[in-house]
């Protein structure tokens, strides 16, 4: 039986100091994690619906139910905010890719994977097109540095490998992922009125196009 505090040889003996304050440790983390995923959640519907400039720190506590300063202790600042909702959905992206299901994940050809991926691709700027061109628009040169576009870029010269062997693939990757930019994505969608269904029907013919080119000019 575990003794209330006031015996201080008794806690000591059977560990009642520790326990209560383990279980006290693990309510702090589960509210900092309910706190965390309701931010997250109120950020991403107002950025969706307003722009990456149109929200403030006061709107996002207010809408996620914690106090201002919960929100500026987990995140640090707006900018600390908009790239942990960017890691969020980067984390996951990359999961699906490297171990999630067919036809984005393994299992299924190159040819399905690469149209899998750019489908996917277009899906991401469609809910956080704002946040991503934001995050693109940096100096030139450091998106392309940067270990994210890394990792994209690494799966994308895979497939091609996979899909046509002997291609240059550190050319053709580039260029594929440059037709997923956000920006350009975002122009197409916003200032073209070009609709969802026919990006991703002009990313399957990119593709198509690409590796039959790729083949030819492989096999010579």
């Amino acid at each position: 039986m575990i003794e209330m505090p006031g015996n201080d040889r008794s806690e000591r003996a059977n560990g009642a100091l520790a326990l209560p304050q383990l279980e006290l440790d693990r309510r702090e983390r589960a509210d900092a994690a309910r706190n965390r995923e309701a931010i997250l959640c109120a950020a991403q519907r107002l950025v969706s619906e307003r722009g990456v400039d149109g929200v403030t720190m006061d709107e996002v506590a207010c809408a996620a139910g914690v106090g201002k300063g919960t929100l500026f202790r987990r995140f640090g600042d707006r900018n600390g905010l908009l790239r942990a909702l960017l890691d969020e959905r980067e984390r996951a992206f990359q999961e699906s890719f490297i171990r999630g299901p067919a036809p984005l994940g393994p299992g299924a050809g190159p040819c399905e994977r690469l149209v899998a991926y750019g489908e996917r691709r277009l899906e991401e700027v469609e809910i956080q097109g704002e946040l991503l061109a934001a995050a693109e628009a940096g100096a030139p040169g450091d998106r392309l540095a940067h270990r994210v576009y890394g990792a994209h870029r690494a799966h994308i010269r895979a497939l091609l490998l996979e899909a046509a062997p002997g291609c240059d693939a550190d050319y053709l990757a580039d260029v594929l992922l440059g037709a997923l930019t956000a920006e350009l994505v975002l122009h197409q969608r916003r200032s073209l009125e070009m609709t969802a269904e026919r990006l991703k029907g002009g990313w399957i013919s990119l593709v198509d196009g690409v590796l039959s080119s790729a083949r030819a000019l492989a096999g010579r």
